[in-house]
């Protein structure tokens, strides 16, 4: 473990909410662009993630370091449920200015042994710890492997550079596609959540997935869905998004085609090709002019090759790592 005391001007604390959450989200998002991690928060998308937490005690689960009485950076744990195994997450952001290689490990040793005390309190079973690394993040990924973690999964970042139609991305017969009602969203996300329930990685559905889907500040604009309708039944749907901050700070129109769900059901017909394709008169009219998406790389329903021949590129790579706990 790295001694705070090795780096000359380190300290640890423990959080002022909510007069620590403006500099806490400026540290994540600067992190993330150092990295070349295409998200972006606002404060209020922030806030709101912080305000509805669960399974993470910010009195004794999140760390803030700084560096000569400056805020730098944080870590934060937190577990969910799994199908059949319980994940541990590490999230740790620090001001891409600061050294790297003095104090990201320092600050990721509290995330990791907060996490192995948390996890000897729980019931024995398989645990897994999991971290992220971009290609870029060459500090974060030689940090995960010094403790023992191992890549499992890779994601893609994917960008269309424009919002020209998809011309042959036809519904599948007996489906249409309808404006989201308030009535409807129930259904919605009752259909999404299914659809995504055997998903690598996918938690379990808890109080602040649905609070994320009901009220997310940028991401439940509901005029940019398209939800595929099989008589009363959601057999599909796409969830897009702006984020004008986000586009502001990059110089750019993007819209996020994004939380792409299809049910059983309705796999392998077109279905979320022709969603996606929908999708794109909608932010044009919103004066967008490229989408962009993640994926899961080995998706089993195929998604990659689904978002290349809607014309998506991937520009990013991200590896998800593990590290295999005892009980």
């Amino acid at each position: 473990m790295v001694s705070p005391l090795s780096v000359p001007g380190l300290s640890f604390r423990r959080v002022s909410a909510p007069d620590d959450y403006a500099r806490m989200n400026e540290l994540a998002n600067d992190a993330r662009v150092a990295e070349g991690i295409e998200f972006y928060t606002t404060i209020e998308q922030f806030q709101r993630f912080y305000e509805h937490l669960e399974h993470c005690d910010l009195d004794r689960d999140l760390f803030l370091a700084e560096l000569d009485r400056d805020l730098v950076g944080y870590a934060r744990v937190d577990w969910h449920d799994e199908v059949g195994l319980r994940a541990y997450d590490t999230n740790v952001m620090l001001d891409p200015a600061v050294d790297q290689a003095l104090v990201y490990p320092a600050l990721f040793d509290l995330a990791h042994e907060r996490i192995v005390e948390i996890a000897a309190t729980h019931p024995r079973g398989r645990k897994v710890i999991r971290g992220g690394a971009s290609d870029t993040a060459a500090i974060v990924e030689s940090t995960l492997r010094a403790h023992g973690y191992e890549p499992v999964r890779h994601f893609f970042t994917m960008v269309r550079p424009t919002l020209d139609d998809l011309h042959d991305a036809p519904l599948p017969d007996g489906l249409v596609i309808r404006d989201v009602q308030p009535e409807h969203m129930e259904a919605i996300y009752a259909a999404e959540t299914e659809a995504f329930r055997e998903h690598w990685g996918q938690s379990l559905p808890s109080v602040n997935d649905r609070e994320k889907f009901f009220n997310d500040p940028v991401e439940s604009d509901t005029s940019l869905w398209r939800v595929g309708w099989d008589g009363e039944e959601v057999a599909g749907s796409v969830r897009s998004f702006i984020s004008p901050e986000e586009n502001e700070r990059h110089g750019r129109l993007r819209g996020w085609v994004e939380n792409i769900s299809v049910g059983r059901r309705w796999r392998r017909r077109g279905l979320a090709r022709a969603l996606i394709a929908a999708s794109f008169p909608l932010l044009r009219a919103r004066g967008m002019t490229e989408a962009a998406l993640g994926v899961d790389t080995e998706n089993e329903t195929g998604a990659l090759r689904v978002y290349e021949r809607c014309g998506f590129r991937p520009v990013r790579r991200l590896s998800a790592f593990e590290h295999v706990l005892e009980g």
